[in-house]
């Protein structure tokens, strides 16, 4: 892992970037807010600074390296790249540009080599920020019937079929963020989504919830592959252990 001339270690810098951005945007959230701005001015005004200060606080911590950000070009070095942080500067714009909504997110996680070796998710409405190092530490599962957590305004088929074949109760949430921590939390036990994403949305909750422990795949159990020359993802899953093979039996007919 790669020390900046301060001594900061990527997650360290993952960490603390993620962090700082979310202050900055809970502070630009008030004011646009105070101002009676509009929904979707906000929306745009969140994202351009929330870009503009993750990009060039991880340039000046770490300025050889490529990014991918949700908000900037696609930046095709990463192709060829050992190095990629993938970004997503809001991670739920919508609920950002709707105070007092909590459900959106900072995301930045690290590519390397073919593998996700720093993350960090921060949820500035909640004052947390959630790490792969050190990891979270799940609670117990204790709940007889799972909470599957699912988008605010769609139900994916994926979603649909879990929910039933596990008898789960089910909860809306906004931002992939958000949902992937709701489980981290403990809030809710599984989250799945086959309506397509982009590899920002969930690089960096991926990696916060495996490291914690949880299951996280794709809806067929396969791998994530970050940094890919097409952006998008078709699918995602993060859930509990414990009801991981009864989740992925939901989604495979098997």
């Amino acid at each position: 892992m790669s020390t900046s001339s301060s001594g900061e270690s990527d997650q360290q810098i993952a960490t603390r970037v993620a962090t700082e951005a979310g202050v900055m945007l809970v502070a630009l959230r008030e004011d646009l807010d105070a101002r009676g701005t509009h929904y979707w001015d906000m929306k745009d005004e969140g994202d351009v600074a929330g870009h503009r200060f993750i990009i060039d606080a991880l340039r000046q911590a770490r300025p050889d390296d490529v990014i991918l950000s949700e908000e900037g070009n696609d930046d095709r070095r990463r192709l060829s790249a050992e190095r990629v942080w993938i970004v997503d500067p809001i991670d739920g714009t919508s609920e950002f540009a709707e105070p007092p909504r909590w459900d959106w997110a900072v995301h930045i996680a690290l590519w390397e080599r073919g593998e996700l070796t720093a993350g960090a998710v921060a949820m500035p409405s909640l004052g947390r920020t959630f790490a792969v190092d050190p990891p979270e530490v799940l609670p117990p599962y204790e709940r007889e019937q799972p909470i599957l957590v699912t988008s605010r305004n769609r139900n994916t088929y994926a979603a649909v079929a879990v929910a039933r074949s596990l008898d789960c109760l089910v909860g809306r949430l906004g931002s992939a963020g958000a949902k992937t921590m709701a489980v981290v939390m403990g809030e809710a036990d599984v989250y799945v989504h086959d309506g397509g994403m982009y590899q920002w949305d969930t690089a960096a909750p991926a990696a916060v919830a495996a490291a914690a422990g949880l299951h996280v795949s794709r809806i067929d159990g396969s791998p994530l592959v970050y940094n890919r020359p097409d952006l998008w993802l078709p699918d995602f899953l993060v859930c509990r252990r414990e009801i991981a093979d009864a989740t992925l039996s939901a989604l495979t007919g098997g």
